[in-house]
């Protein structure tokens, strides 16, 4: 298995969707990489050469925020929002949906199940 930014890669998919497995890669930038590299995408994992491994590894650690880092100032984020008292802050606080969509009903992904309360119906 290729190891590259501390993931490890499925070695019989394809290099191009092989690489957003790491957090911070996105399949165009997958693309990107390849292209600036001079990589076919459709070429599989395992057969990758240690020096297009390293290559690749250098570009991304290089040029983009990945894996760890990129966690850590996503979440460096949203805990400034919630100390300077936003309302996105506010909404991050409560597990509630941030951009304006409605919570009447539907949002059950962001706030959970159910709870049984005074408003629901005796069986």
């Amino acid at each position: 298995m290729a190891r590259i930014a501390g993931v490890d890669l499925p070695e019989n998919k394809p290099v191009a969707y092989a690489l957003p497995y790491i957090y911070g890669v996105g399949l165009k930038r997958s693309h990107d990489i390849l292209g600036k590299l001079d990589i076919q995408s459709d070429k599989r994992v395992k057969n990758l050469s240690e020096e297009e491994a390293a290559a690749i590894q250098r570009e991304i650690t290089s040029a983009y925020n990945v894996e760890g880092e990129l966690r850590k100032q996503v979440r460096t984020n949203i805990k400034r929002l919630q100390e300077i008292g936003s309302v996105r802050g506010d909404r991050h606080k409560r597990s509630l949906p941030l951009r304006g969509q409605r919570t009447k009903t539907n949002a059950r992904t962001r706030k959970g199940h159910r709870k049984k309360g005074a408003g629901m119906a005796k069986k």
